[in-house]
């Protein structure tokens, strides 16, 4: 199968959705092409910030060392993060009892959570625990904010550690809300240990699992697994899911939202 370099170049990116590594000799196999004219599609790739060329083929662009502190994430993809947001808050029920972990676009969806009545919600996001305080004392919503106690992570601007996650313990909720590093067919993760340990729990003591990511966080596998993707019951996302993904999802019962 030849196809031109656009048309390559855009299936290349659809298998590091979905399996986050290419390599250049099955490449050339199926396109019918050598495999310099694969390489030189992988540089433009590369040239274009679309995937990290490594020996034998290329991975999809992620954080090597860790991401970057919380106040430059804020302004990466932020209008995505802003759609996931609000299409998150329609999924919260009036009564709900609800759970928030950290990052960027959990702090959307507390900005956006408005006119709720009776919800409780339990967080270890100091951010959003800010944000949900204002809106509470402006009448914005009505209900609790449980913020867990625990050690201060100034990168992350959450809480977490040992304290932490006995408080959380003691809680069951309707709906976590979790915000990854990184999800693909095999699961989600995310880059800081002590925070994926945290959602961890939280996903085990809830009877609906809501993963928020941005487009950048399809196909990256990040370095602490949190979950396999079978424990998640929707994901909120800016774009649609990668069309090689359609059958896996459909399998595991997982709703795919695409946030407008």
């Amino acid at each position: 199968m030849s196809l031109l370099s656009e048309e390559r170049k855009r299936h290349i990116l659809e298998l590091l959705d979905t399996i986050g590594k290419v390599h250049v000799i099955p490449l050339a196999e199926r396109f019918g092409v050598s495999n310099e004219t694969i390489r030189r599609d992988l540089d433009l790739l590369e040239n274009e910030g679309k995937l990290r060329r490594v020996y034998g083929g290329a991975v999809k662009v992620q954080y090597d060392n860790g991401e970057p502190p919380y106040q430059q994430r804020q302004i990466l993809n932020f209008e995505a993060k802003q759609a996931i947001g609000r299409r998150a808050a329609d999924l919260v029920d009036d009564g709900n009892t609800i759970y928030m972990d950290t990052g960027t676009t959990i702090h959307e969806l507390a900005r956006s959570l408005k006119g709720k009545k009776r919800i409780t919600v339990i967080t270890n996001s100091l951010t959003a625990a800010n944000v949900l305080r204002d809106s509470l004392s402006q009448g914005l919503f009505h209900g609790k904010v449980v913020i867990l106690g625990g050690e201060i992570s100034p990168d992350q601007q959450s809480v977490n550690g040992h304290l932490c996650q006995e408080m959380l313990k003691n809680f069951y909720v309707d709906k976590a809300f979790v915000s990854i590093g990184g999800i693909t067919v095999s699961g989600i993760s995310d880059y800081d240990m002590n925070d994926s340990v945290i959602s961890r729990m939280a996903i085990s003591n809830a009877k609906e699992v809501i993963v928020l990511a941005d487009h950048s966080k399809i196909g990256i596998q990040a370095f602490c697994h949190i979950a396999p993707l079978e424990a998640v019951d929707v994901i909120v996302c800016d774009l649609d899911h990668p069309r090689a993904w359609s059958q896996e999802l459909e399998l595991k019962g997982i709703v795919w939202i695409t946030a407008d």
